[in-house]
């Protein structure tokens, strides 16, 4: 199917109609938050294959690791709910039917849009938000392997067309460099939190660590620990309220990838030949080159 028979154009960007719908973005639009909220904010695809509804850039595994800093480290918060319901993408349809304006604070709440998309309230109210973002190959990577598993988005063909379009923005969400962007500069900076993948995969323990004391939830070095270890990519694998195990085949096909696949960095090195891995690192220095943040990947590569 194409584009037209499966998107929405919302705000210039490509939704999947089959997460949003009209009232699930009207609900969005009207949100209320609070100043207590924590909101994680990703482009899709930026994690462990980010989660169906809030397909991210560490969206799943940041949907685990806050609940579990937030509880103290009881691993009832994230073995109770699926992913989508404890942490629900405030744009889609799932959102707007858990009476998410009724839960108690602090409310833990994702999306996938860019800075600028966010509803009138957030900009009063500023929330904490935890941006979390990936190196741009892997989620281009892992996106493409999504794309051939999700009935709901459109076919990524041959790799070079999808990578075209990767870098054009035409695909679910946007573009990655406008999203990322629009993060990095947006106001309230003391209210935003900037991680990267690479950096939580790197020293986890730490990441913990930040994040906590960015929500001002105070934590021995014990239960950082304990996190740290329950939201490692093998022990996370196992959960059945964060793999995706339980939908439908039909919506999300895991016999021809996994939702959980890797969990690696690096992992397009296996997937863009030399000469696309070339012309990608071209098209990132044109986009970035007034971005001053630096990224954990611009020293690995």
């Amino acid at each position: 199917m194409t584009e037209a028979e499966l998107y929405t154009v919302y705000r210039g960007i490509y939704i999947p109609k089959y997460w949003h719908s009209a009232e699930s973005l009207k609900y969005f639009k009207e949100f209320a938050f609070r100043p207590d909220d924590i909101i994680i904010a990703t482009y899709p695809k930026s994690d462990f294959r980010t989660l169906l509804l809030s397909y991210s850039s560490g969206t799943t595994w940041t949907q685990e690791i806050v609940p579990l800093i937030m509880s103290g480290g009881d691993p009832a918060s994230v073995e109770t709910l699926p992913a989508w319901e404890r942490v629900p993408t405030l744009e889609t349809t799932q959102a707007s039917v858990l009476n998410v304006e009724e839960r108690p604070s602090p409310r833990m709440l994702a999306t996938h849009f860019q800075y600028n998309m966010m509803p009138p309230s957030f900009f009063d109210i500023k929330p904490r938000v935890i941006n979390v973002m990936r190196n741009p190959k892997d989620v281009f990577t892992s996106a493409f392997h999504y794309h051939g598993m999700a009935s709901h988005l459109v076919n990524p063909g041959p790799q070079s067309d999808f990578l075209h379009k990767f870098f054009e923005g035409k695909v679910m969400h946007g573009s990655w460099f406008d999203h990322v962007k629009s993060w990095l500069n947006a106001e309230d900076k003391e209210r935003i939190m900037h991680i990267s993948y690479e950096e939580m995969m790197t020293d986890l323990k730490d990441s913990v660590a930040r994040m906590a004391r960015f929500l001002q939830k105070s934590l021995d070095a014990e239960a950082i620990e304990k996190i740290a270890d329950r939201c490692l990519f093998k022990n996370m694998k196992q959960n059945k309220m964060s793999n995706y195990s339980t939908f439908p085949r039909e919506v999300m096909d895991q016999t021809k990838s996994e939702f959980l696949r890797k969990g690696i960095v690096g992992d397009w090195k296996n997937q863009l030949t030399p000469a696309e891995a070339e012309h990608f690192d071209a098209v990132y220095k044109n986009k970035m080159n007034d971005v001053k943040y630096k990224f954990l990947w611009d020293s690995n590569e």
